[in-house]
């Protein structure tokens, strides 16, 4: 799929969930904050109760860019874990290594950032880690390889290029954006988790299949 094919998708599967899951979408999500389609600006009948937690499911998925398989995983973890089910879905899912590489400000959106996972630009304590969904645990420390740091997108995200379409660092990172380093300094809170999603839903669409 080629890149503006990938955006295209982005944008009209954000119209569709209702949030902006790319800058770009963000954009055209102001200008038509309605759904795609020729019946996207008529009102809707109302969604059953399953297509509700249906569309919550698909928001938390599509946020972490994970596939369907990985959330279930994460799920069932969550739900082993002491606590509420779906606020330790969330903080489970933060932790991934491409989902701190964009909170920290060295990627733009969850697809960069997990392009660089993949790449290997990005060290956890001083060693490569070239997964993905690598669970990062409090106290250790993120940051790019020093050979791949004089590359155009990462001096843009050293000088701050994109401050602009990112939330605010959270609480649970400590980031020195210059030096393009971060630290995972305790586990995250469901409520500084910059993700829009109504987690009971998701707990719910999970328990009834």
């Amino acid at each position: 799929m080629t890149t503006k094919s990938q955006d295209r998708r982005k944008v009209r599967l954000s119209r569709a969930l209702g949030i902006a899951l790319t800058p770009k979408a963000a954009r055209y999500l102001e200008k038509r904050p309605y759904g795609p389609g020729q019946h996207g600006r008529t009102k809707r009948k109302a969604d059953s109760d399953y297509a509700v937690r249906l569309r919550e499911k698909q928001r938390l998925r599509e946020q972490y860019g994970i596939r369907e398989k990985q959330l279930r995983i994460a799920f069932n973890e969550a739900r082993r874990t002491e606590g509420l089910t779906g606020e330790n879905l969330v903080e489970l899912l933060e932790m991934r290594l491409d989902a701190l590489v964009l909170r920290s400000g060295f990627a733009r959106t969850t697809a960069q950032a997990r392009q660089f996972v993949v790449h290997r630009h990005i060290l956890v304590d001083g060693k490569i880690v070239d997964r993905p969904s690598f669970r990062v645990k409090p106290g250790q420390t993120i940051e790019v390889k020093a050979k791949s740091e004089g590359l155009e997108p990462f001096q843009v995200a050293a000088a701050g290029g994109h401050a602009e379409v990112l939330p605010n660092v959270p609480g649970y990172l400590e980031v020195e954006l210059d030096k393009l380093q971060a630290k995972l300094v305790r586990r995250p809170k469901r409520a500084e988790v910059p993700v829009t999603c109504d987690v009971q839903l998701v707990v719910e669409y999970y328990a009834a299949r």
